[in-house]
């Protein structure tokens, strides 16, 4: 699993990661150590916030313990990331119960359906009975899509006909899910784009329907986010957020894009932990998130 993870930050290594080793790989901690690390820290898309943050605790924590030397700030650097991505959340998903719903949102684009066939399969073969909704009746590709991840993950699904209602569809659907023997149900919706008010606000029936049907649904809101947006896809995020109450991300096309840093800015701009990260095209390409490997990934060398 950790080669994979790493293999899908070979773009953020390479292009960035890789400099700052080289920036702290020797000599004396100066003002210029401190200008390469912030520029390094914002091209990897930690967003300036998050960036000036980390700069400034290892500025406290050179005077701290009296650094001198720019090698001795890589485990520092590394010790503040990991910080960063503490969650001491309890993933919902693996509680105990007789039915657990996930809502999945995200805009056009983000890997969306993709994103819900690989969850499905990877929870099927850790003994889940597993389920997909099509709740996204407003487009009839978003229907056809999703049978087909269907049919590659081996999975069932519930669909109505294009054009319905889509917060009944998400009804109709939780309930043969239920009457089926199903205990864990993966709701589709429409990516649509989140200036779209009304659009949004479709999204809140969808959520309203659902906390009526199951006690405490949705039990997870994941946002699929599209890593080569980057620092774009915080203000998607914070809009969803407000919306339906996210509680977790999956992040796609990491493999493509030097951005890996956008998690950081996840997690401290948003308050939200990263549950997943697509790191290829495949069904079986999605690694449940662990910092360590993800902070290890990012620095270890080809």
């Amino acid at each position: 699993m950790f080669q994979s993870i790493r293999q899908s930050l070979k773009k953020t290594r390479q292009n960035v990661f890789g400099q700052i080793v080289s920036v702290l790989g020797g000599g004396d901690i100066d003002d210029e150590t401190w200008e390469d690390l912030e520029a390094l820290l914002i091209q990897a898309d930690m967003g300036v916030e998050t960036s000036m943050a980390i700069i400034e605790q290892l500025q406290d924590r050179v005077r701290e313990d009296r650094l001198v030397h720019t090698e001795q700030l890589l485990e520092a650097l590394k010790d503040n990331m990991r910080q960063i991505l503490k969650d001491p959340e309890v993933f919902e998903m693996e509680e105990d119960r007789e039915i657990t719903v996930v809502m999945v949102v995200g805009v056009n684009g983000a890997g969306k359906t993709t994103s819900i066939g690989k969850l499905a399969k990877h929870y099927q073969e850790n003994g889940r009975k597993v389920v997909m909704v099509a709740g996204d009746t407003f487009r009839a590709a978003a229907i056809d899509q999703l049978k087909v991840w269907s049919d590659r993950a081996e999975v069932p699904i519930i669909a109505g006909q294009p054009g319905g209602d889509p917060a009944a569809m998400a009804y109709d659907g939780i309930r043969a899910a239920r009457g089926r023997g199903y205990d864990l149900v993966f709701v589709d919706t429409a990516g649509r784009l989140h200036t779209k008010f009304n659009l949004m606000r479709e999204l809140e029936k969808v959520h309203s329907v659902l906390q009526k049907s199951v006690h405490r649904a949705p039990h997870e809101v994941l946002l699929v986010v599209d890593a080569p947006t980057g620092q774009n896809a915080l203000l998607q995020a914070q809009k969803f957020k407000e919306t339906v109450n996210v509680t977790g991300v999956v992040l796609t096309k990491l493999d493509g894009t030097a951005k890996g840093g956008m998690v950081f800015s996840i997690y401290r701009d948003l308050g939200l932990p990263v549950r997943f990260i697509g790191t290829g095209e495949k069904i079986e390409d999605l690694a449940p998130f662990d910092p360590d490997q993800f902070i290890d990934g990012l620095f270890e060398e080809d």
